[in-house]
């Protein structure tokens, strides 16, 4: 009886002491590792990809936000405001009450068929407006002229990159609202373009917060 008792006690304590080493090493000497090293040497990333503007957080390189206006009274969806860059559409999952246009608690794509009516006729509206809010006194953009990346939405709905085709028919509606003239706007364009990845995987894109923020820089000096 009191061998059982001792051999259950000392297997209790060998496991207790096992408990609090795994704890200290899993629970805090490795993270602390961890997280040193990624501050270290990542620590951009690691503090989810800042971007700021005026020593202020204005949001993150990995996910998209909306340039709107104010919703009018009577009005379900806000109309984009035209002074700035405008991502890709932000249908996502479709705009449902976890799903809000960038404010939101879920992420993913329509998952519609090519020939589904639905996306048909967003595309079909979205490439409409895409004509409609670029074409300007001197310009007019062509259906096309219209890429892909500006009349659907990424596989996740929150892509921050816009092609830089869909970038450069924007400027000249850019410079207009903001009395730019049209090469400076294309220098900035071309200044925020990054090409393929290590030079071979996936597209040249435009990081569209980090244009938008430089726009403003360049307003704010204008």
């Amino acid at each position: 009886m009191n061998n059982s008792v001792t051999n259950t006690a000392r297997l209790l304590w060998a496991g207790l002491r096992a408990l609090l080493v795994l704890t200290l090493v899993t629970g805090v000497i490795y993270p602390l590792v961890v997280t040193g090293i990624a501050q270290g040497l990542f620590s951009d990333q690691a503090n989810g990809s800042e971007i700021k503007a005026d020593g202020k957080v204005v949001g993150s390189s990995l996910i998209g936000q909306s340039y709107n206006l104010p919703l009018e009274k009577g009005q379900e969806t806000p109309e984009p405001d035209l002074k700035w860059f405008q991502g890709r559409p932000q249908n996502g999952l479709g705009t449902n009450s976890v799903n809000t246009r960038y404010s939101l608690i879920l992420s993913g794509a329509t998952n519609r068929s090519a020939d589904n009516k639905d996306l048909v006729d967003w595309v079909t509206a979205a490439k409409a407006a895409v004509v409609e809010d670029n074409s300007v006194n001197g310009y007019t953009v062509k259906p096309s002229e219209v890429p892909a990346d500006a009349v659907t939405s990424s596989g996740s709905g929150l892509d921050p990159d816009i092609s830089p085709q869909y970038a450069d028919i924007q400027v000249h509606r850019v410079a207009e609202k903001n009395g730019l003239p049209v090469d400076r706007v294309e220098k900035l364009v071309d200044d925020h373009t990054e090409g393929r990845t290590l030079g071979f995987m996936g597209e040249p894109r435009v990081n569209v917060l980090e244009l938008n923020t430089a726009l403003r820089e360049l307003l704010a000096k204008s």
